[in-house]
């Protein structure tokens, strides 16, 4: 059985190498919409595939972009710099932050939540299904957990500025998935 959770985010970036002249030499933004498919083999003792507050963590992640810069670790020093100087939340990634990258960086990380939250309700074997992400009204890309094995990098080369952790509950979460 497949289930859908629905996640929004309002971000910036600029995505280098595109062929799109506007984006890839400005910084512009989107009103992201991301849709998460988790799929079981069962469902557990309410008849769910899970519970979507178990989600907290998937939705602490995504929220993490909100109002936020994407950054990506290839723009040059003086750039990283004055991003850093006048924004007070930064997403620094290995991605260029397309649509695609988002989807793909996003499925990792959410498979990755996924494989450490606890079965506490008769839970089946959940799995994520994919990641679609919206970046404008008529356009999305969507990773699917076979896509995991275009990934070239690893939870370490992700990070966040200090603006953005200081919004998260608690930073466990992310120093568990750090370990991996």
């Amino acid at each position: 059985m497949l289930i859908r959770k629905q996640f929004k985010f309002e971000g910036a970036h600029i995505v280098r190498n595109c062929s799109s002249q506007r984006c890839r030499e400005n910084i512009h933004g989107h009103s992201y919409i991301v849709e998460v498919f988790i799929s079981s083999d069962t469902l557990d003792k309410g008849y769910m595939v899970m519970d979507f507050c178990r989600l907290d963590k998937v939705k602490e992640w995504i929220e993490s972009f909100d109002h936020s810069y994407s950054l990506w670790q290839q723009e040059t020093p003086d750039l990283k710099d004055f991003i850093y100087r006048y924004n007070r939340r930064v997403a620094e990634i290995p991605i260029s932050p397309s649509a695609e990258g988002y989807a793909l960086m996003f499925a990792y990380v959410i498979d990755k939540i996924l494989q450490q939250t606890d079965r506490v309700n008769g839970e089946g074997n959940i799995q994520l299904f994919s990641v679609r992400v919206h970046e404008t009204a008529t356009g999305y890309a969507e990773a699917f957990r076979e896509d995991l094995k275009l990934v070239k990098f690893q939870m370490k080369d992700i990070h966040f500025s200090e603006g953005i952790t200081a919004d998260w509950k608690s930073t466990d979460w992310w120093e568990k998935l750090l370990m991996e």
